[in-house]
């Protein structure tokens, strides 16, 4: 039997000396518990993605130094082959570099073999650094099976319609007993389900069993979900690591099948995964999590409104950093209603966070009377609503400033797209938690933190208050936009399209057909495109968000801000 160890860990690009702490340590363990290869993900001994670093001449240095590190360790573990994902020099044309794994076994590199497929598209841009290697497949014996190896995209080609080389055709003719995938797949909704479907399809095409070694954790805008598995021509998916956090397991395989080391049936998973609003809570806060502890943040600090996004950002700050390191502000204007201060309090009592208050009505004042005794003109309308959201802001960032917490916008998606939003003001901030989830989705995941809790976390009254920016007299979100379900479905439709799971699109596609079907309907959904075009310059300037959706703003959505769209 080939005991295969799985090593599914939360590496961070450019710490060389962390990540071959933890890869050493997961080797020894490998080594312990008898395997005769572990396997780590894509690019794990510098991180992924290093984007531009790669052109940094020290950051490839140290990357070689810490491959020698992993090297000389392995001669300690003499029986054990090590898998893992790293950088290696093009000596010929072409890029400079190429996206490598290596398996080591000994002191000795014993299998080399480099990325063919470089993905350009959505938030990935490989091709910007790395050479296609050889279109040839890479084997090794160990353990009296042979073994073949691809890297992530590799694997996403056997249907032949986004490149025209399939490394699975070099497989399939060189027949070994299995394949090994690394990679750095991040997670959106829908992605679990169509690695297996992809991955399931090529191993019965290709009559090959496969292992799928993923990395876990946050990286800047992306997640990284783990999940890592095994499937067979005949088995389907035979295991699956845990989701969203560090996992080490060692399988079984003999005779084509993955199965327990003790000879066992592996357990199944299932199927359907986790429903889609825990889903969300669990990227989100595994992403929050890990962006402040890269950037050496332990606080965070948010401006509550009393509404429904900012109480569901502070929910989901206090679940990824503690209650005792996530503070609140609520800065009450001549505007706001009674319950934007009194619901922010029964929140953070709720949450058992520290809720400060700093009213504006008086620095407000203030701009004003500047204002008019500079321009002799009354500060009013859309300025004044704008002034407000950018006291606010600057007061957070001076929270910020003086005590070192995380500034966590609280825009969500709907009102991200169509501009809803102050440049300057409430889109202040380090990183948005939200800012990939509709108006839609916010509400329904506040009410799952509720159901999970059995209590009320998020007050009843911030559910069902009708949404305000409250910075003029009695305003709603209404006034100036659709309601939400009819203007996220018309988002969804527009934004994301075919990239949305196929029961989405399927509803969004027939509620703005219907939709259009009217003449109101139709200068509706023109009015919201042409708001979402117009938009452009103020998503360039906003803070990365956590990536939910296939297709999120930031690098995954790369638009004009100068274009004639509509």
């Amino acid at each position: 039997m080939l005991k295969l160890a799985i090593a599914q860990l939360n590496v961070t690009v450019g710490d060389f000396a962390g990540n071959a702490a933890t890869i050493i340590a997961h080797m020894r363990k490998a080594a312990e518990q008898d395997a005769d290869i572990v396997v780590f993900s894509e690019l794990s001994l510098c991180g992924y993605y290093p984007g531009d670093l790669l052109e940094d001449a020290d950051f490839l240095a140290r990357l070689d130094a810490t491959l020698e590190e992993v090297r000389l360790a392995s001669k300690d573990l003499p029986g054990l082959v090590s898998v893992l994902g790293t950088v290696r020099r093009n000596t010929g044309p072409g890029k400079p570099l190429y996206n490598a794994l290596m398996a080591i076994q000994n002191g000795e590199i014993v299998a080399e073999y480099y990325k063919q497929l470089l993905p350009t598209y959505g938030i990935f841009d490989e091709r910007r650094h790395f050479e296609p290697g050889p279109e040839r497949a890479c084997l090794l014996n160990v353990s009296e099976k042979t073994l073949g190896f691809i890297i992530c995209e590799d694997g996403w080609n056997d249907a032949g319609r986004d490149y025209q080389v399939n490394p699975f055709d070099a497989l399939r003719e060189a027949r070994p007993d299995l394949v090994i995938s690394i990679n750095a797949s991040p997670s959106d909704m829908g992605k679990r389900k169509q690695r297996h479907t992809l991955f399931s399809a090529a191993s019965a095409n290709n009559k090959l069993p496969l292992l799928y070694v993923n990395q876990v954790g946050g990286q800047d805008q992306l997640v990284f979900d783990g999940a890592s598995f095994a499937v067979g021509p005949e088995q389907g998916v035979a295991f699956e690591a845990v989701r969203f956090v560090e996992d080490f397991q060692v399988i079984g395989f003999e005779d084509g099948r993955f199965l327990a080391v003790n000879g066992a049936a592996l357990p199944v998973p299932e199927a359907e995964g986790i429903p889609a609003p825990e889903f969300t809570r669990r990227q989100i806060v595994l992403g929050l999590r890990d962006y402040a502890r890269r950037c050496g943040f332990t606080k965070a600090v948010v401006g509550s409104s009393g509404g429904i996004d900012s109480a569901l950002t502070l929910a989901l700050a206090v679940e990824a950093l503690g209650a005792e390191n996530v503070f609140a502000i609520t800065m009450p204007s001549a505007y706001s209603s009674e319950g934007s201060v009194s619901d922010s309090v029964k929140l953070c009592d709720n949450l058992g966070i520290k809720l400060y208050t700093h009213p504006i009505k008086s620095l407000v004042d203030q701009y004003g009377n500047g204002f008019a005794a500079a321009f002799d003109a009354p500060l009013q309308g859309l300025t004044l609503e704008n002034l407000q959201a950018r006291v606010r802001g600057t007061i957070l960032m001076e929270y910020s400033n003086a005590f070192g917490a995380l500034l966590l916008t609280t825009g969500n998606k709907s009102e991200i797209s169509v501009g809803y939003c102050t440049l300057y003001g409430d889109t202040n901030g380090g990183l948005g938690l939200i800012g990939d989830l509709y108006k839609t989705e916010v509400y329904a995941l506040s009410r799952h933190i509720n159901d999970c809790a059995g209590r009320e976390i998020i007050p009843d009254d911030v559910l069902t208050k009708p949404p305000s920016a409250e910075l003029a007299p009695g305003q709603k979100d209404t006034d100036s936009l659709p309601p939400y379900d009819v203007l996220d479905e018309i988002l969804k439709w527009h934004i994301e399209g075919a990239k949305l799971p196929e029961y989405e699109y399927f509803a969004a596609k027939q509620f703005v057909d219907k939709l259009i079907a009217s003449e109101d309907g139709k200068r509706l959904v023109s009015r919201i495109l042409g708001m979402v075009a117009r938009n452009e310059y103020k998503r360039r300037q906003a803070p990365p968000i956590i990536r939910v959706r296939s297709r999120a703003f930031g690098s995954g959505r790369q638009m004009p801000i100068a274009a004639k769209y509509f």
